[in-house]
């Protein structure tokens, strides 16, 4: 029955036969309490870490994806106009965003760990919040570039850092519902990005300054404010927090380690986890999978504005930012309802299978169909599609991926090739009725998303008998404890999650 506990996680503290064969496991500050005493304990303990990390994590990342996007915004809004670009001058601002993110992204998980979250994290909030308030202020497209680029040099940590960080506080089986509440942050930011647009909209002209600029600076300012106020608001991870008891540490530390996670461990950073990761096929099929949803989302959240307005429907920008709250919200709902599921049955692979088709139906109607209503329940279906297999896919990586700088390197390579994508995805909507965007869009999810999960679910599949067989044992002859536990996923009694 070992095997069956590694693959799902242990459900209570015990003292199994698990724990004699782990290595430096703290002992249990609960030996002398019944099962349901333990068990009652263990929730109260998951609940105080949910108050603790995750509502504010939240907030974090609706500013950051709000401060990414609302570009498209401010596009609708005269930005186009006023600084006098192209489409093509306009999606060169959107594509110089995601080099500088992509190329930073790997590095950052290294630089979390080594600086700590409660010093990395609020400190590229305020960095990305001035370059932000600095777009409300630039008077050519050359400006807007250098403000584009720094916006996504100093944004690069926030995402592949939270879901990092997260992984290395709960369960395997815990953290997809977890991780699907933090990304809804995104598509709430597009309901709440379209609802603060409309109102902030209206101070156009006010101090001589256009409705678009408002936006940048306001948003910035809020997330200038919002960084600071981190410094004492984002916590360290669990053998350093200071807001739990040191009972409470040595709980959350033992859980993971039953649950076969090095995360609670301290390790130093050496060469040999960037090469562990950069030899895990995983990684790299991970890599296609999570661009086959992250090149749609971002050209899902960057023109969806655009799209309704093509529609035809609307009398006003106002209308056109107010009309694109609806498919976030819808998509936000399901995310975190996809993230349950998957925590439930464990089937994360079959989980982007399936939602990955609604993505793809979505996008035929809007390709296909001329009919606005048609068009705009496109709109829903393309998010219901994309939204929760960004966070579902993360999850999945991060799930498979064993010892804490290595898993750190995955989600950096993983989240930042997705978002290297983001460079098609500002560059294939360009003329009414963007029949080329919505046909790429397409292509991308069915051929990385839904075809890379079905390869990623079978090899893995495979694996795992492999593994129940003994096949993989071999790998463990003549190993101490401490030897054999170092390897992470690679230990032959590590099942994956499929």
């Amino acid at each position: 029955m070992m095997d069956d506990r590694v693959e799902r996680g242990s459900t209570n503290d015990t003292g199994s036969h698990d724990e004699k064969m782990l290595v430096d496991l703290p002992s249990n500050p609960d030996t002398h309490l019944s099962v349901e005493e333990r068990e009652a304990i263990d929730r109260r303990l998951l609940w105080k870490l949910d108050l603790k990390l995750l509502p504010w994590l939240c907030f974090l990342y609706l500013l950051a994806f709000l401060d990414r996007t609302n570009i498209g915004n401010a596009k609708i809004a005269g930005l186009s106009v006023d600084l006098d670009l192209s489409p093509a001058a306009y999606n060169a601002t959107l594509t110089i965003f995601f080099v500088s993110y992509a190329v930073f992204e790997p590095v950052t998980n290294v630089l979390l760990k080594k600086l700590r979250p409660s010093v990395f994290i609020p400190i590229i909030m305020v960095l990305w919040g001035v370059s932000m308030l600095s777009m409300g202020f630039v008077t050519n497209w050359s400006g807007l570039m250098a403000a584009r680029w720094f916006l996504g040099l100093t944004e690069a940590g926030l995402f592949p850092g939270v879901n990092y960080y997260l992984s290395c506080w709960y369960r395997r089986s815990e953290f997809g519902i977890r991780a699907a509440i933090f990304f809804s942050a995104a598509a709430l930011s597009g309901s709440f990005g379209g609802l603060l647009a409309a109102g902030i909209e209206q101070m156009d002209g006010t101090a001589g300054i256009a409705g678009w600029a408002w936006i940048f600076i306001l948003e910035g300012l809020l997330t200038v404010i919002v960084g600071i106020i981190s410094f004492w608001m984002v916590y360290d991870f669990p053998d350093e927090a200071t807001f739990l008891s040191e009972d409470d540490r040595t709980r959350v530390v033992r859980r993971l380690r039953l649950d076969k996670q090095a995360s609670a461990d301290h390790e130093e950073f050496q060469t040999l986890y960037l090469w562990q990761a950069l030899k895990d096929w995983k990684m790299w099929l991970g890599m296609a999978i999570y661009m086959g949803c992250d090149m749609p989302l971002y050209a899902f959240s960057l023109f969806l504005p655009t799209i309704i307005q093509d529609l035809g429907w609307n009398t006003s920008v106002v209308r056109s930012q107010l009309m694109s709250v609806p498919p976030y919200a819808v998509a936000a709902l399901f995310t975190v309802a996809i993230g349950f599921i998957a925590d439930r049955t464990r089937q994360r692979g079959l989980c982007n299978i399936l939602v990955s088709l609604l993505g793809v139906a979505g996008f035929s109607m809007l390709l296909g169909s001329g009919d606005p209503a048609v068009r705009y329940v496109g709109t829903f279906l393309g998010a219901l599609g994309i939204y929760p297999c960004i966070s579902n896919t993360i999850t999945w990586m991060a799930n498979n991926t064993e010892g804490v700088y290595k898993r750190g390197v995955v989600l950096g390579f993983v989240i930042g090739w997705g978002n290297l994508n983001g460079v098609v995805s500002s560059n294939i909507y360009i003329d009414s009725p963007f029949l080329e965007g919505h046909g790429v869009v397409m292509g991308y999810m069915a051929v990385f998303l839904f075809g890379g999960s079905v390869l990623m679910t079978l090899l893995l599949r495979r694996e795992n008998r492999i593994r129940r067989s003994g096949g993989r044992d071999h790998w463990v002859t003549g190993m101490s404890p401490g030897e054999i536990d170092k390897l992470g996923d690679e230990r032959p009694d590590f099942m994956y999650t499929l």
